[in-house]
C-alpha cells in the first residue's frame, strides 16, 4: 500500500511539473528530440530526489522508508512542497552562477531551506533570489556557506548524516522519515515537520548524540493541532 502511495505521489508530481512553466523551460518548443529526452529526465530525477523511496541502514540491516507515509503534513501540502523544491533545483542547475550540486534544497509548508558550501558571496545571494522567485514560496532560510571541505571531512559528513537518520527512524516516537538531515562541515541542519515540542527535543538530541557533530540548526516546524 504504502508503495502504491509512492508511485502515485511521484506520477503527481510529475504531472504537475509537465504542466507547469518549468517543462516548457527544461524541455522547450523544439523537436529534437535529443533535447526533450533529456528534458524529461532531468524532470524524473528532480521528481524521483524530492519525495521517492528511499533505503537506509539500519542496525546492519535495511530499512526502506518512504517520506509519503510518515510525514505529518497533508499529502497535498507534501505535493506543493516537492513541486517548489523541484522547481527551485531546476533553476538552480540552469543558472550559470550557482553550482546546483553544491546546494540542498528543503521545502516545508512552503519555506525553502537553502544548505551547502558555496564557491562565493554572489552564488548564495543568487541561490536566494532564485529560491525567492518560485511561485509558492513563502520564505527563504539561507544556511549557505562559503568555503570549502576536503574529501576526508566530506566522508565524515555522509558519515553524521547516515548515523543521525538511522538513530531518528530507530526511535520508535519519532521514525521520522519526514525529518531531512544535512551535514557540511560538521555543522548538522534538521528539517522538516514534527508532531510536537517533545519530537523536535528529540530529534536534536539524536543529532548533538553523533560523535563529530559541531553544532545542531534546527529548522523543524511542529505541526499545528
Amino acid at each position: 500500500m504504502i508503495r502504491l502511495k509512492s508511485i502515485k505521489f511521484l506520477w503527481s508530481i510529475l504531472m504537475r511539473l509537465t504542466s507547469s512553466s518549468l517543462f516548457n523551460t527544461l524541455i522547450g518548443k523544439s523537436k529534437d528530440k535529443f533535447k526533450t529526452f533529456k528534458g524529461l529526465a532531468l524532470l524524473l530525477l528532480i521528481a524521483t530526489s524530492v519525495y521517492g523511496c528511499g533505503w537506509v541502514l539500519v542496525g546492519g540491516g535495511v530499512y526502506e522508508g518512504y517520506k509519503v507515509g510518515t510525514d505529518p503534513r497533508s499529502v497535498g501540502t507534501q505535493l506543493d512542497d516537492a513541486v517548489i523544491t523541484a522547481k527551485v533545483k531546476a533553476k538552480l542547475i540552469e543558472d550559470p552562477i550557482t553550482k546546483a550540486r553544491k546546494i540542498d534544497v528543503d521545502t516545508v509548508n512552503g519555506v525553502v531551506t537553502l544548505t551547502g558550501l558555496v564557491d562565493s558571496e554572489e552564488e548564495v545571494k543568487r541561490a536566494i533570489q532564485i529560491a525567492s522567485s518560485v511561485t509558492g514560496v513563502k520564505k527563504v532560510v539561507n544556511n549557505l556557506r562559503v568555503g570549502q571541505r576536503s574529501f576526508t571531512q566530506y566522508l565524515s559528513d555522509k558519515e553524521i548524516t547516515a548515523r543521525i537518520k538511522a538513530k531518528l527512524i530507530a526511535d520508535p516516537e519519532l521514525k521520522a522519515l519526514s525529518i531531512d538531515v544535512d551535514t557540511v562541515n560538521g555543522v548538522v541542519t534538521l528539517t522538516g515537520v514534527v508532531k510536537s515540542e517533545a519530537q523536535k527535543e528529540r530529534a536534536v538530541f539524536h543529532a548533538k548524540s553523533v560523535p563529530g557533530v559541531k553544532s545542531v540548526v534546527v529548522n523543524l516546524q511542529v505541526k499545528k493541532r
